[in-house]
């Protein structure tokens, strides 16, 4: 030891915590001091020390220290370079030297401190070894508290206890405990009770019970508010270090409940799993640029630290490098690591850091763990835990659309699908919307990581790549508004999803003019005779605001909520403004002309309508000067198609269309005269927009909007065919999007819509076949099947499909009477019998309907079938059935209307209380509120025309619950087409129906299935 070199020693003391001694090399009283018990080398008042902090001041106490057997009383102590060197063999001797004591709170404070001291001898002063590993011992015992494995206990003696913090006694810290006892330097060893040695697992306990106490304490301080009475007495007492005198007699049961509560929640095995850091602080490719947030590529010389840590049920994940070293933590972290490695091949070329138990990454290795290797940890049961933030955030983009004012876009002239407009694409990735600059930055990058906006973020690089360069490239500058729905329509469609479309000026008012949106109210118009109802005046708003603006749109509004009058109410609207608009050109099914002569006369009495239909109508140059005298020209699909040229002639203001599934063919001659009229403004009305097919759909809107949706064949590319057979959500929502704006439905079941209505109760009433019928319906199927089953073999396709629906039609007509089936004239009955089990049930029905004084519509689809049970109705109840069915001239329609409603009998005359009707001429266009009842012979099996059969009573106006009927027959294809068709509605309300084309393209063995008649057709 060099001279002047003052060495620190450290002992602990039981009972009296931390004695700090200096030795200098003739420092004490010589060799006089030695034989007086004295350590010759000791420094007698630490005071005069330049070197040490002030700190190890304190009360002086002796120790006793180890001797050299012989040299001079010495152990371990620093040689001139600062190396502990041994001289020789030891024994205990009783050296008196003067010592600080350290009570364990400052003792661990101090403790903590030396573990991170690097003195040397130029100091003038040096840390003894045995201090130094002391001062390891205090930092293990942080790391534990740390990581939350300590217990309360009580400790006693005598009659008085206290609240203790200490270690939880499992496998790892006992290990730790045995380690230190065994590696106890000897000085430490030095204490002699009862003239012997403490052994040094007590030293070690002692030891680390007092740090561990102490270091909690200074951890969890309370304060002075809180300690003086706000707590349990066991908790008060572990921050105050009062004895525990609230429990008197119990504290002994404190103490045995603490120590098995301890005992149970012990930790047990740690679990090995690995942490992924992000690079640190500092790192210049982690740090966003000051006011230019563009997200970076990550630079492949990044650094990520994947760390091994340790984790119990109790505890969260401590970093390995962070516990108290142990054979049993390496061994633990090291089999981890080598399991990780069979896992997650690329680990192998990577050289880990097993000192510290970290694997270093590159931005490589980090993709690949994130993107595969995590998963292959997990499967092989190590857990990875990643950054909270690194949820994959998927890219979508946005379309903004702007425009101008709806004011100023009609003001220029420029109205239609000819608008112009400017928009533009955004991509986001989650919620955060890229700059342009950012853009440009992923647009050829395809990093999987990168630092958007200060924070690290994962994502695929290729697809944010590919959505970047396709919002590079879709943008425009005064585009028209067709060319905006061509791009929302376009195959070549963005390739991550559209989350959003917004729009300003007039564009956007057309966006948000839905039900429930701000539109600016024209109110109740001059002329008109009836209270709007508060959707038919959103609906009149809305109308009124799409004409302003040149835009074709579908009224489709259910059956019965009064789409007539909206639209009467839009003419007289517009007959406010000073320069009057031209007429409009309503066409509509022959059946509801008088319908809307009377709507008109009733609820808009100053219009000046005229009907151009039947003998004597007026044609070319005359009816050319004639129409523009008048506000509405009422006119049959077929009279259209027959007089086109004439009325082509007429400068038409509007072409409306009612009931405008007529022209879901577009091929027809009457779809194609409708669209070569030519007008300002075109309007279709339906309930139905959709029956079968989707192609019916754009056909509508295509007369509302030529070209809106592009030609049937790329229509059934882009929407028809991926929606009807894959069920393509993306393709609903890309179709929705753009017919959103131009089409308006709301439903008579929609509460909001209309409060007033009745309710309509639907029932399925099943009948069994007479014998009669049975045999015949399974003479006609074992022929039926055999041709079928012939042509399929020989080819001829179209001859199977046209057998297929003749063999549905022959079903149905057995099922509803073996007479309509045989048509030889036969009666209805034989014997005072039913020969139709269906008609015996409609009877029982009837009967009640009549007995309560209500009314009944009675649909078939067959006429031959309503002329059969029409008289029969008629003789059997002694009331008046009227038979509408499409042979029936328009006067007498409406005569057969008014006397049902009983608004064109005599006084006291409700009309007849029956009325047949076919479904294809009655089915649509007509109000018959009088009927609360409604019966439907036969199936067309299409829900959709039943629907709007059923709406000709089930419509404003109602007063009464409505109940309707379905016949089926038990066991027959009535039945198990019926069960079909309630489990095939899909497209989310964009195809209500599929028609029977469908039956066809079955095989013979599902068509024998279909067909053969059932074991509980026949009734008893």
């Amino acid at each position: 030891m060099s001279d002047g070199v003052v060495t620190v020693h450290g002992l602990w003391s039981r009972g009296t915590g931390l004695l700090l001694w200096f030795e200098r090399a003739g420092a004490g009283a010589g060799a006089g001091a030695g034989a007086a018990g004295l350590h010759p080398d000791a420094v007698a008042d630490p005071a005069t020390l330049p070197g040490p902090p002030r700190r190890w001041e304190g009360r002086l106490e002796s120790a006793l220290t180890p001797s050299a057997l012989r040299r001079r009383p010495e152990l371990l102590l620093p040689s001139a370079g600062g190396v502990p060197v041994t001289t020789g063999a030891t024994e205990l001797r009783s050296w008196r030297v003067p010592a600080t004591a350290l009570a364990p709170p400052a003792a661990a404070e101090l403790l903590h401190e030396v573990a991170h001291l690097h003195s040397t001898s130029e100091q003038g002063w040096v840390l003894s070894p045995e201090l130094l590993f002391l001062g390891e011992v205090a930092s293990g015992v942080a790391r534990w508290v740390y990581s939350g494995r300590v217990v309360p206990s009580v400790r006693g003696i005598d009659d008085e206890h206290w609240a203790r913090w200490v270690l939880v006694d499992d496998g790892p810290v006992r290990t730790w405990r045995t380690q230190l006892a065994a590696a106890l330097p000897p000085v430490l060893r030095a204490e002699v009770v009862q003239g012997g040695a403490v052994p040094a697992a007590e030293i070690v306990d002692d030891l680390l019970d007092e740090l561990t106490d102490a270091v909690v304490r200074g951890t969890l301080r309370l304060s002075e508010s809180q300690a003086r009475g706000a707590f349990h007495p066991l908790v008060r007492s572990l921050e105050t270090g009062d004895p525990l005198e609230a429990f008197g007699a119990s504290t002994t049961r404190l103490r045995t409940s603490l120590a098995e509560w301890a005992s149970s929640s012990s930790l047990g095995a740690p679990e090995v799993l690995f942490r992924l850091l992000e690079p640190v602080e500092g790192d210049p490719v982690a740090e966003p640029v000051e006011g230019d947030p563009v997200a970076e590529p990550v630079a492949p010389d990044s650094t990520w630290i994947l760390e091994t840590c340790l984790r119990t049920e109790d505890s969260a994940p401590v970093p390995v490098r962070s516990l108290p070293r142990s054979p049993e933590t390496a061994g633990l972290a090291l089999t981890a690591l080598g399991r990780a490695m069979t896992a997650w091949p690329r680990l192998r070329r990577i050289t880990p850091d097993v000192r510290e138990h970290v694997v270093a990454l590159s931005t490589a290795d980090t993709v690949d763990l994130v993107t595969r290797g995590a998963q292959q940890l997990r499967a092989a049961g190590i857990e990875v835990l990643l950054p909270r933030a690194w949820t994959r955030l998927d890219p979508s983009v946005a379309l903004k659309v702007s425009s101008p004012a709806a004011a100023a876009a009609v003001t220029s002239g420029s109205v239609g699908m000819a608008q112009l407009v400017d928009y533009e694409w955004r991509l986001a990735l989650g919620e955060v919307v890229l700059t342009p600059k950012e853009l440009a930055a992923l647009a050829t990058s395809k990093a999987e990581l990168v630092r958007l906006r200060g924070q690290w973020v994962r994502l695929d690089g290729a697809a944010v790549g590919r959505a970047a360069r396709y919002v590079a490239g879709h943008s425009a500058r005064g585009a028209t508004l067709g060319q905006v729905l061509s791009e929302l329509t376009s195959t070549d469609v963005p390739p991550v999803p559209v989350q959003e479309v917004e729009a300003t000026g007039w564009l956007g008012d057309l966006l948000a003019a839905q039900p429930g949106s701000t539109l600016t109210t024209v109110g109740s118009p001059p002329g008109l005779r009836a209270l709007l109802r508060p959707y038919q005046q959103r609906g009149l708003d809305w109308l009124a605001f799409m004409s302003r603006l040149g835009l074709g749109v579908v009224l489709a509004d259910d059956m019965g909520l009064g789409k007539t009058v909206q639209l009467l109410a839009l003419l007289l609207h517009e007959r406010r403004d000073a320069a009057a608009p031209g007429p409009t050109l309503l066409v509509c099914p022959m059946s509801v002309v008088g319908n809307w002569q009377r709507e008109a006369a009733q609820f808009a009495p100053d219009l000046r309508v005229l009907v151009h239909h039947g003998v004597g109508r007026l044609a070319g140059e005359a009816l050319a000067a004639a129409a523009p005298a008048h506000d509405l020209v009422l006119t049959t699909y077929q009279t259209l198609a027959r007089d086109k040229d004439s009325l082509a002639l007429v400068g038409w203001d509007r072409v409306a269309l009612d009931e405008a599934q007529h022209v879901k063919n577009a091929a027809t001659t009457q779809a194609r005269a409708v669209r070569a009229m030519r007008a300002r403004h075109r309007v279709a009305l339906t309930g139905t927009p959709v029956e079968n097919r989707l192609e019916e759909l754009r056909a509508v809107l295509d007369f509302v909007n030529p070209g809106m949706l592009g030609s049937a064949q790329s229509f059934r590319a882009r929407f028809a065919v991926p929606i009807e057979r894959e069920h393509d959500e993306g393709a609903v929502t890309r179709l929705r999007t753009a017919t959103r704006p131009f089409l308006l439905r709301r439903l008579k079941t929609d509460p909001t819509v209309i409060t007033d209505l009745p309710a309509k109760n639907e029932m399925t009433v099943l009948a069994n076949l007479t014998a009669e019928q049975a045999a015949l319906y399974k003479a006609v199927v074992d022929e039926m099947l055999a041709k079928i089953a012939e042509a399929r073999e020989q080819g001829q396709e179209m001859a199977r499909r046209a057998l297929v629906l003749t063999t549905l039609t022959r079903l149905k007509q057995v099922c509803n009477h073996p007479a309509h089936f045989l048509a030889d004239g036969s009666a209805v009955l034989r014997r005072g019998a039913h020969r139709s089990g269906k008609l015996d049930l409609v009877e029982d029905v009837l009967t009640s309907v009549l007995a309560d004084g209500e009314k009944a519509l009675l649909f078939t689809q067959f006429r031959q079938f309503g002329d059969l049970v029409g008289p029969w109705f008629a003789e059997r109840f002694g009331v008046e059935v009227p038979f509408l069915h499409g042979g029936v001239s328009k006067g007498r329609r409406d005569a057969m209307v008014e006397r049902f409603q009983g608004t064109g009998s005599a006084a006291g005359d409700d009309g007849p209380p029956l009325m047949l009707l076919s479904l294809k001429a009655g089915g649509t266009g007509l109000n018959l509120t009088a009927a609360n009842h409604v019966v439907h012979l036969d199936r067309w099996w299409n829900p959709a025309v039943e629907n709007q059969a059923t709406d000709r009573a089930f419509r404003i106006g109602q007063r009464k619950d409505v109940a309707v009927r379905k016949l089926v027959c038990v066991g027959t294809v009535e039945e198990r087409i019926d069960n079909l068709i309630s489990s095939k509605r899909e497209l989310a309300d964009l195809a209500v129906g599929s028609g029977e084309g469908w039956v066809t393209e079955l095989g013979t063995d599902d068509l024998r299935e279909l067909l053969t008649l059932g074991a509980d057709a026949v009734g008893e």
